[in-house]
């Protein structure tokens, strides 16, 4: 959701927006960035390579459009828009999104040779920067531009309709994630701390909104465990908020990211974070101040933590105060959405 969210706030009378994805069935933000006033093409691709062959329909479009300049996403996009702007001379920005570290050898390598052939990177965290600088040694400008949330947008209005629809008490505690069900987000572990939980507390239940490759052994593992009437997996959803206000905790079990979007969402929900440290995240949760985080290699003490929340209503009502004031403080999209038109004016100065 960040870039419909990004493009609410963005100066549409000083910027025009044009949208090209490939994978046409991942069509799921196209209505969103539509009515956000965003203009969207789908330039189908059924692979990474066939994307990267799109590069001359992305030339005549820049050309028939105008298009000053490109910005890219996940390192495949990276790609062909690095070939794009070694052809036209456009200027391409690149998001980082991940730590280089964790990419596949192939996708790291090419990252590698083709990361110079751009005008800037930005991380979206000082975790996922070092990674660059440590692994590429980049000679372009490689700047930090945390990722940010609309908080007038995601704010909580104490009412769930979701807890309704299914089913669960109002007076249970509610913990739950929202992630693309890959290996790094480690739901299967993050499951087996709702069992350890459940098995003190059977007013306890969870939600996971997302959907992604590991969705079959993930829900093998929900049926084994016999938490089909616990935790919930509502599937892929555009708008999470209704799922947000159904929690009381945000629990993260993963061993690596970025800086998650569905972390400073429900932040600003004002959803209490219990995680692990992996990556960007302890760049936003200080322990014991906005949450409680828990070393990636320790995840088994997510348990103890939310339990300690658990125990003590007042204490949990604190953490959910302390989340939603960091992300208003520090983490607002506003902010970032400021950032990026300097940077972008600076490039269409030059």
């Amino acid at each position: 959701m960040l870039l419909p969210e990004t493009l609410k706030i963005h100066d549409q009378e000083k910027f025009e927006f044009h949208y090209i994805y490939f994978l046409p069935w991942k069509d799921q933000m196209v209505e969103a960035l539509q009515t956000a006033g965003g203009k969207v093409t789908c330039l189908e691709a059924k692979d990474n390579i066939r994307l990267v062959l799109q590069y001359k329909k992305i030339i005549t479009y820049c050309k028939e459009h105008q298009i000053d300049l490109i910005h890219c996403h996940l390192p495949w996009a990276g790609f062909v828009g690095r070939l794009v702007h070694k052809k036209t001379e456009i200027p391409v920005i690149y998001t980082e999104h991940n730590m280089q570290e964790r990419y596949h050898i192939a996708t790291k390598s090419i990252n590698k040779l083709s990361f110079n052939f751009q005008s800037l990177a930005l991380g979206v965290s000082q975790d996922v920067t070092n990674s660059i600088n440590r692994n590429i040694h980049p000679e372009i400008p490689v700047r930090t531009l945390l990722n940010g949330v609309n908080t007038d947008s995601f704010r909580s209005s104490g009412n769930s309709i979701i807890r309704s629809e299914l089913r669960i008490p109002h007076n249970a505690i509610v913990i739950g994630n929202v992630a693309v069900f890959r290996f790094q987000k480690r739901l299967v572990e993050w499951l087996q701390v709702i069992n350890m939980l459940q098995e003190k507390n059977k007013n306890i239940y969870g939600i996971v909104v997302g959907a992604g490759p590991l969705e079959e052994e993930i829900k093998n593992e929900w049926k084994a465990l016999g938490l089909e009437n616990i935790v919930f997996f509502p599937g892929l959803k555009t708008d999470v908020k209704p799922y947000f206000e159904a929690m009381d905790i945000f629990m993260m079990s993963s061993s690596f990211e970025g800086l998650p979007i569905a972390l400073l969402e429900a932040m600003s929900m004002e959803c209490a974070v219990v995680s692990t440290d992996a990556g960007g995240i302890k760049e936003v949760i200080r322990n014991k101040e906005d949450g409680l985080i828990c070393k990636v290699e320790e995840w088994q003490k997510l348990s103890d933590l939310c339990q300690t929340l658990i125990d003590d209503p007042e204490q949990l009502k604190n953490y959910k105060k302390a989340a939603r004031e960091r992300v208003l403080k520090n983490f607002s999209l506003k902010r970032m959405v400021d950032e990026l038109e300097v940077i972008y004016s600076d490039f269409v100065k030059k």
